[in-house]
């Protein structure tokens, strides 16, 4: 009996002494163009330019630039590999020097229908060389971590005219891995609601509302990000027959 009275006595201090869970709300605008091109049936490459806001547009948040190579094993299934490169801002006030961060990626995607309805599902594994910087100096070090995505996207026609807007849904939550992830495996989930366009001549768009909550390095720390976004899509097709591809085959960042 007196083990549990004395982990009962002891709970209130085992309390005080749990650090809080503390949120940092901001908004944010990112921007991007994402380019597919499909050489023939097998073979395409992709590329994607990106840029995020914080304090909505007013403050740097991060630029990405990535490219890589694809195989199309059919029109649903894919497979992608390819590397990035991110410029982090700082977000110390009065600090100047971006991060960079240096990724290696690979993915498999699977683009089918339900009816009318576009399913994407995605899993992507990255491989990430981050900066490390001191006092707003480069330290000429990096750290490293492997990162695990898995996207789900949906899009929903509201009429069988192709200029008619769709509903654009989509999830992702993100996992990270590594000697310097201590507090924060968990790294991201995101949420996305909006429309999708067509605009014809293999561009398309999707524009609406993001929500990211991502854990800091620090376990107790969040950040939440309320976020418009407005993602340019481009399609180039030399596949055999010209057949249109399918939706939602390339998606963000």
């Amino acid at each position: 009996m007196k083990r549990p009275l004395l982990l009962f006595l002891m709970l209130p201090l085992l309390s005080y002494g749990q650090q809080q869970k503390e949120i940092n709300s901001q908004s944010q605008s990112w921007f991007s163009i994402n380019s597919t091109f499909r050489f023939n049936n097998h073979w395409g490459a992709v590329g994607d330019f990106h840029i995020r806001r914080n304090n909505f547009v007013a403050d740097n948040s991060f630029y990405f630039i990535r490219a890589g190579v694809g195989y199309w094993l059919n029109d649903q299934l894919s497979f992608i590999t390819g590397y990035g490169h991110l410029w982090l801002a700082p977000t110390t006030p009065g600090y100047k020097t971006f991060a960079d961060e240096n990724r290696g990626y690979e993915q498999i995607a699977y683009a089918t229908k339900v009816g009318r309805v576009s399913l994407l599902n995605r899993f992507r594994s990255e491989q990430r060389w981050r900066e490390i910087l001191q006092n707003d100096q480069s330290t000429g070090d990096y750290y490293f971590s492997n990162r695990f995505r898995y996207l789900i996207s949906v899009g929903i026609p509201l009429s069988q005219n192709r200029w008619v807007p769709q509903i654009s849904l989509a999830n992702e939550v993100a996992v990270q891995f590594g000697k310097a992830i201590v507090n924060n495996t968990f790294d991201q989930f995101r949420a996305f609601a909006g429309i999708r366009q067509d605009l014809g001549h293999g561009w398309s768009f999707d524009m609406g509302y993001m929500f990211v909550s991502q854990q800091k390095a620090s376990g107790y720390q969040y950040d939440y990000n309320h976020t418009f976004r407005w993602f340019f899509y481009y399609t180039w097709n030399r596949k055999k027959g010209g057949k249109e591809l399918p939706a939602l085959q390339y998606e963000d960042e």
